[in-house]
């Protein structure tokens, strides 16, 4: 039996969950999030847990499992504390800006790059070189910033681009190790 699959999943004060015919709603202080779940799976709301029951231990309920539980735990979490991710850009005259609610890349083409963001994502710029993209869909906000990393993707020589925080990005020798 799936280990994720079983916990229950605990459900704060001021947090809302409705399911009708495995479309599931849950309501927050930063949100509404609506999802549909697989038909097969079994979803069972209590007052204040929420459990994920499979129908049969067949390969696909079994992987559905722990999967679901984590989808609709992900929603729980992001309606009352949501969810951000840290890019860095790194180079010389890579920056960032916000122009209105719009992101401003400058990162060594031409023209500027520009995100537009979808609704419930924000993004935030405390520096030129720091990215913030905050949301309460985990699903969105991490689409979003693989999005906007892949304007410019950290290259293998002097690690120039856009990386996630905390990213440790893998280098090369240039020529000159080739030498004997």
């Amino acid at each position: 039996m799936s280990r994720i699959g079983r916990k229950p999943i605990q459900v704060p004060n001021g947090v809302n969950v409705n399911l009708d015919n495995n479309v599931i709603t849950v309501k927050g202080p930063k949100g509404t999030l609506t999802r549909e779940l697989h038909k097969d799976m079994k979803i069972v709301v209590e007052t204040d847990a929420i459990n994920v029951e499979r129908p049969s231990d067949n390969k696909l309920h079994r992987s559905l499992h722990g999967t679901t539980r984590s989808v609709v735990a992900n929603m729980v979490s992001g309606v009352t504390e949501g969810y951000a991710k840290n890019l860095e850009l790194v180079g010389v005259g890579y920056r960032a800006s916000k122009s209105g609610e719009k992101l401003v890349l400058n990162v060594g083409y031409s023209h500027p790059v520009e995100f537009t963001p979808q609704n419930g994502i924000e993004f935030e710029v405390p520096a030129q070189n720091r990215i913030i993209i905050r949301g309460i869909d985990k699903e969105m906000v991490g689409e979003i910033a693989a999005k906007v990393r892949s304007v410019r993707p950290p290259e293998p020589y002097k690690g120039k681009g856009i990386k996630y925080e905390g990213e440790r990005i893998l280098r090369k020798e240039g020529k000159a190790g080739k030498k004997k």
